[in-house]
């Protein structure tokens, strides 16, 4: 990755955090983008300590995807400051939160997850294409496999659940992949989606268990779930590996290309989707 310059939104904690330490030792250059900047900066001093990289090679930069002010501003920056840009690591994400809305007014795990990235992408991708050849990776969850898209109530005002609205995210993360590479055909930029598995993260902090299980679930969850630098593989294979050059709109798990339920490639879906994100 030397000489690439690669942003990972989310990159302060879990899959984030281990796939910009995991590129630094590659040689590539991070771009932390980050809503908490504190926390971001005390993980790209992990990160610098760990890898020997200079400040240069591991920047942090605010973003915060529940604000569309601050997905263009962060883009402005950008565009002004770097003359190249390689890799885009849409990781960042919003996990079963109650229902809350961003600052514009969206439901915040459909507009953190799918709306802040689709701006982010989009306010991007000329910088992309000068850039090409140049990935787009995309993570989702396979938890999509339990959302659908109701074009009548994307926003959940008419009804919310935690966990159908994270799948109905993840689903448009899939989405968007496809209808982006359909776009994207011949323009020397790629993009791919990846599902992590489960991985032991703080995503699942609005997620209640009980005090005394507690202590059992995390033994457990020691010996099942993937520690952050498992979960963060497939996300660095698709950024770096010459195997997956030119390849295009197709979705991995554990560095294979992983065969998608019917809904997650369904371009007529996508493509009205992605018309409807254009006009939010």
């Amino acid at each position: 990755m030397q000489g690439k310059t690669v942003i990972v939104t989310g990159a302060n904690s879990g899959i984030g955090k281990a796939t910009a330490a995991a590129i630094v030792k590659l040689q590539g250059r991070v771009i932390m983008a980050c809503r908490d900047q504190t926390r971001a900066e005390e993980a790209a001093q992990n990160i610098r300590q760990e890898t020997g990289a200079d400040a240069r090679q591991v920047m942090v930069k605010q973003l915060d995807l529940a604000s569309l002010r601050s997905v263009r501003s962060f883009c402005e920056d950008i565009i002004k400051e770097e003359p190249q840009l390689h890799v885009l690591i849409n990781n960042a994400g919003v996990y079963q939160c109650p229902y809350t809305k961003t600052e514009d007014g969206f439901e915040m795990q459909f507009g953190v997850n799918h709306l802040g990235h689709f701006l982010l992408t989009h306010l991007l991708m000329d910088l992309l294409k000068r850039s090409a050849p140049s990935r787009i990776v995309v993570v989702s969850s396979k938890l999509y496999k339990h959302g659908d898209i109701n074009f009548e109530d994307l926003n959940s005002e008419q009804f919310y659940d935690k966990a159908f609205a994270y799948s109905r995210s993840k689903l448009a993360n899939l989405l968007f992949t496809c209808e982006l590479a359909r776009r994207l055909e011949g323009s020397g930029v790629t993009v791919n989606a990846l599902t992590p598995g489960i991985v032991r993260t703080n995503l699942g902090r609005h997620v209640h268990i009980p005090v005394l299980a507690k202590p059992l679930f995390n033994l457990i969850s020691r010996g099942l779930f993937k520690s952050p630098e498992e979960g963060a593989q497939t996300s660095v294979y698709l950024a770096s590996s010459p195997d997956v050059d030119g390849v295009q709109g197709k979705c991995f798990a554990d560095c294979k290309p992983l065969e998608l339920l019917d809904k997650a490639t369904d371009q007529e879906v996508a493509s009205k989707l992605w018309d409807i994100s254009e006009v939010m």
